[in-house]
């Protein structure tokens, strides 16, 4: 049977914080789309063999098309000028045993760029994270400032943090330095990346929704089930908190780990 990479779902569609909403109808009649921005981190723990990545953003329902993962395979997540089929192909690419920079080559080159006028690959950002803890990203040169990625360095932590209309390039430093900081499950690990990028202003836009999705196999909750989270908050003023509530919740069912 073939496997399947894993997506968390939302839509690809972004409001300004300030902007008045607009209707379908307007888009119809030849108004740009406006940007997708996110901020995000892909994480490994190489202790408990799970991978994963968490999301925030000021726009409706962000994980849809943002987070990827496949159990001992890796993760990936796609954003701002989003192209969702990066994600799939970057799964498959992993299976293959790819390096995370190839794959990052290899999906950015062969994009045709069906929209270079109001979608283009220029813009595009998108991050890969293998089994071993290799790690890419890449940030177009359109992508909306401010936007750019980092990856971990402190040593025994794996992770690439990034984001696009940002507050600066403080909110992905403070991500890193809270994933290598923090201790405890990946999805803690996680969750105190998404407060420390708030915490330095995070998406100029303010924030609406945030997503996680972690991957191990068999370590899900169920028989042969290789989610150990994934966890969706699509439209709240506090979407980072009510994410940590749901966490807070996933730890209390949590299969504890074999000791001896």
């Amino acid at each position: 049977m073939k496997r399947r990479s894993i997506p968390v779902f939302a839509c690809a569609v972004a409001m300004t914080a300030c902007a008045p909403r607009q209707a379908p109808a307007d888009y119809a009649a030849g108004k740009p789309w406006p940007p997708v921005a996110t901020f995000s981190i892909l994480g490994y723990d190489p202790e408990t063999g799970e991978v994963g990545g968490a999301v925030q953003s000021r726009v409706f329902s962000v994980g849809n098309g943002v987070l990827w993962a496949e159990a001992g395979v890796g993760a990936a997540a796609t954003q701002a000028i989003i192209d969702v089929s990066y994600g799939p192909q970057a799964i498959e690419l992993l299976r293959q045993s790819l390096a995370p920079a190839d794959i990052i080559k290899r999906i950015w080159d062969t994009d045709p760029d069906p929209r270079p006028d109001d979608w283009t690959k220029y813009g595009r950002q998108f991050a890969v994270i293998d089994m071993k803890g290799n790690v890419a990203a890449y940030t177009g040169p359109r992508a909306t400032t401010w936007a750019g990625n980092k990856a971990c360095s402190k040593a025994g932590t794996f992770c690439t943090a990034q984001g696009n209309i940002l507050a600066g390039e403080a909110v992905v430093d403070g991500m890193v330095k809270a994933f290598e900081e923090t201790t405890g499950h990946l999805s803690y690990r996680l969750l105190a990346a998404l407060d420390a990028g708030q915490a330095a202003g995070g998406d100029t836009r303010g924030m609406q929704s945030a997503a996680m999705l972690i991957v191990k196999k068999d370590a899900g909750v169920w028989l042969h089930n290789d989610v150990v989270l994934r966890l969706q908050v699509d439209d709240n003023p506090e979407p980072i908190k009510e994410l940590r509530r749901l966490v807070d919740l996933a730890a209390r069912q949590r299969r504890p780990r074999p000791t001896g």
